[in-house]
């Protein structure tokens, strides 16, 4: 059933404040460009579908499947290919396999964004949010602080 963007970001914002353990595990070492400068996302929306992990400027997503996965191979077939028609590549791991086997999970991340032939940001500039620019047609307001000017003693 397909989603309108407002309710697929609702959901998303929901998943990712209830992050199951596989999902914390691995973004403990793709947060913050950690991960060669590529910078990731969770619990991003690509077309009608919400992926665990995502870099868009790699076009690589991540998905992380757990027991209820193996029941809905048809419908994580469809999601995939739905991705794969944005644009991304879907690499996808078992939960399990990233909490007991955490570095090879990683190696095959690396490889996988080396495939996709883009340069991440570096580390240092990686553009998180900018400051707002001054608006000319409604400048900031400055508080008025008021001067105090020197008081003649009272004795002289």
């Amino acid at each position: 059933m397909p989603y309108n963007r407002h309710q697929l970001k609702r959901f998303a914002r929901q998943m990712r404040n209830n992050p199951t353990d596989a999902e914390q595990a691995l973004w403990q070492h793709i947060r913050k460009g950690q991960l060669d400068g590529h910078r990731f996302m969770r619990q991003h929306v690509i077309d009608n579908a919400i992926v665990d992990f995502a870099c868009p400027t790699s076009k690589l997503a991540i998905e992380l499947d757990g027991g209820q996965h193996d029941q809905n191979r048809h419908a994580d077939a469809l999601r995939t290919q739905r991705v794969n028609q944005s644009g991304y590549k879907v690499i996808r791991f078992w939960n399990n396999q990233v909490l007991t086997n955490t570095e090879s999970v990683i190696h095959e991340i690396r490889q996988a964004l080396s495939e996709t032939n883009t340069t991440p940001y570096p580390i240092d500039t990686v553009p998180f949010a900018q400051p707002k620019q001054p608006n000319p047609k409604n400048p900031p307001k400055i508080p008025r602080i008021p001067i105090q000017t020197k008081q003649p003693h009272p004795h002289r």
